[in-house]
């Protein structure tokens, strides 16, 4: 994923929630989801449970029903105050790109491939009271969830073995087993419009029920610089849903919001047309990697 649910308690600082009681906590978070289930489709359909709402302040970590989230778990320890600001702004940007998905007004299609992918953009507004697009893409993959949420997520680092558009992508920080920062920098290759990139980023994974949600944003690190050479630009608030399709559990539909913000000079026409496209070539690298993985048993 170029870069990467949900903070559930908009507006709230979250220091001033730790010093709350567990039960003051819950309420806070029952108010805040009830009044987005009011408004938002999306959330509509998101059961409440005391489990899922004590994952999400923290007070128990997501299961997660991987082997090697599940050793990651087995050593997971508190978090320190430095370290719950990337869990925060990774859950903020699963919430802004729930946000984006759930409002099903003014997206239009751009693409329509033989498979049945289908991106469509949606005008938002941008820096300097201009608009941006960002772009949906929704697919269905010959794959569970769980193996996209290890190709995806847990073993990120090896994207750049089966993606030739990513030249290397670094976790610099882990912060539990849910959330990581890496430091992404994309390939240079013949037909990339947009130039080479890196980005350093927030990635952040949760789960409920039979549903994957991975979200990201970007982020400061103060060991990690600009680097030099590179343009650095930013990915986020973004999300990939990944759903199980419900007659084939070997399946999944997956919907990914690509929020992109280049950097550089570059002609907003050139970005709006590179964009997609890259969407469209990792899902088909992505594909031609799953297949590889199934013929070898794994």
């Amino acid at each position: 994923m170029l870069p990467a649910v949900v903070k559930l308690c908009c507006g709230i600082a979250y220091p001033h929630l730790r010093t709350m009681t567990g039960l003051q906590r819950m309420a806070v978070v029952v108010i805040e989801i009830s009044s987005r289930r009011r408004h938002h489709p999306a959330w509509a359909r998101i059961q409440l449970s005391a489990e899922w709402i004590q994952s999400y302040m923290g007070l128990v970590q997501p299961a997660s029903n991987s082997t090697e989230a599940r050793k990651e778990d087995s050593t997971a320890v508190p978090l320190e105050d430095k370290d719950l600001f990337y869990v925060n702004q990774g859950q903020e940007a699963l919430r802004r790109a729930l946000d984006i998905l759930s409002d099903q007004n003014g997206w239009k299609t751009e693409v329509v491939e033989d498979n049945g992918d289908v991106v469509r953009s949606k005008a938002m507004p941008g820096g300097g009271g201009g608009s941006k697009k960002v772009f949906r893409l929704e697919g269905v993959l010959d794959a569970s969830p769980e193996e996209l949420y290890g190709a995806l997520f847990l073993r990120v680092e090896d994207m750049h073995t089966w993606n030739p558009s990513i030249h290397r992508i670094k976790v610099l920080k882990h912060v539990g087993p849910e959330t990581v920062v890496t430091h992404e920098v994309s390939a240079e290759t013949a037909g990339n419009l947009i130039g080479q990139r890196d980005f350093l980023s927030v990635r952040h994974s949760c789960r409920h029920e039979s549903c994957i949600y991975l979200g990201g944003a970007p982020t400061q690190l103060e060991s990690f610089p600009l680097q030099k050479g590179f343009v650095r630009a930013e990915d986020g608030p973004t999300c990939i849903v990944i759903q199980p399709v419900a007659e084939d559990s070997g399946r999944s539909r997956i919907t990914w919001l690509l929020n992109m913000d280049v950097k550089g000079w570059l002609p907003k026409s050139i970005v709006n047309q590179a964009l997609p496209r890259a969407q469209l070539e990792f899902t088909r690298h992505l594909r031609r990697h799953l297949t590889a993985r199934a013929a070898l048993g794994r």
